[in-house]
């Protein structure tokens, strides 16, 4: 359930919304992700089910470990349409879930998918730098690609730590690198200009999306660059974070190879109609993703630098009482 007072979603902005939003990068956050919020989990491959759960509880264990589990009660900032928190949940790491975003349109899909998966969750339409929560609320606080939204991330980082209760975790994961993202973007530039161009071909007409689609997502992606605020290094968010009051901080980084295949073919898939997209093709794309991964865990991870690769995840806790 939501609380009455949240707004409802936005999703089909006017013209002089979008224009403001260039100068305001939280309404643009909110027009942006409530236009994204019925697609998204389309557009980003999401799902919640065993890949997924996989890859959450993954990713929430290389950086935080296992020690803790189950939390009883997990907050997702940024959720989205809550695939970290949903899947976490159903990986057995948290048994009860608030969900919220500063999109009122993702907090209203997520919880229809925590609905659907019989989850005990609850949501809130929420600016992370304000957190309309209590002290000391929870046990585990959690996000994926939230803060590199956020204009001012220290706030950020000292709400969450207010209402983690002592001794609390939080995870963050998913968030770019300044060096992953000058690639990962020229990367998707590229791929983005080749694939519109190629699909013009007559012989190749099938494979392009109408050109209404396609001027409509060149609009999202021009306020993309508005909502995506922050590049980070690792070390200056491990700063962060402890400037903020957290302990047992560490960042660890992940995906190299896997980014340098990964944004190119997300990119496509975003750039040709869907049913285009077959269930091999997608078979394949994640069998490719999953094999590259095992490369840059296994052998890249150790001979590159962490600022070279594409995903930062942080953890910390709060101090003890």
């Amino acid at each position: 359930m939501t609380d009455v007072n949240d707004p409802a979603p936005n999703p089909h902005a006017t013209a002089e919304e979008v224009q403001a939003a260039y100068a305001d990068p939280k309404l643009a956050n909110v027009l942006y992700h409530d236009w994204e919020a019925g697609t998204y989990d389309e557009k980003w491959s999401i799902s919640y089910d065993e890949r997924c759960i996989s890859y959450a509880t993954d990713v929430f264990n290389a950086v935080a470990g296992e020690d803790g589990q189950p939390y009883q009660h997990a907050m997702e900032l940024g959720s989205g349409t809550g695939f970290f928190l949903l899947n976490l949940m159903q990986g057995g790491v948290a048994k009860k879930g608030s969900v919220t975003d500063l999109s009122p349109g993702m907090v209203q899909v997520a919880l229809r998918n925590a609905e659907k998966l019989g989850l005990d969750v609850d949501g809130r339409v929420a600016d992370a730098e304000r957190i309309p929560y209590e002290d000391n609320t929870f046990d585990l606080v959690v996000g994926h690609a939230v803060l590199h939204h956020i204009p001012d991330v220290q706030a950020a980082f000292r709400e969450v730590l207010r209402v983690l209760k002592p001794g609390g975790r939080f995870v963050f994961a998913g968030e770019p690198t300044k060096i992953g993202d000058f690639y990962a973007r020229k990367l998707g530039q590229f791929t983005w200009f080749l694939t519109t161009r190629v699909t013009k071909l007559p012989v190749l007409s099938g494979w392009r999306r109408p050109q209404s689609e396609l001027d409509e997502s060149s609009r999202a992606a021009a306020l993309e660059a508005v909502v995506d605020i922050h590049t980070f290094d690792p070390s200056e968010l491990e700063s962060w974070a402890r400037g903020a009051g957290a302990q047992d901080v560490h960042a660890v980084t992940e995906e190299f190879a896997a980014a340098l295949a990964g944004w190119p073919i997300r990119t496509f898939e975003a750039a040709v109609p869907q049913e285009k997209l077959t269930v091999r093709w997608r078979l394949f794309a994640y069998h490719l993703w999953l094999r590259l991964s095992a490369v840059d865990k296994k052998v890249l991870s150790k001979i590159l630098p962490r600022e070279l690769f594409y995903n930062v995840m942080i953890t910390g806790t709060k101090r003890p009482s």
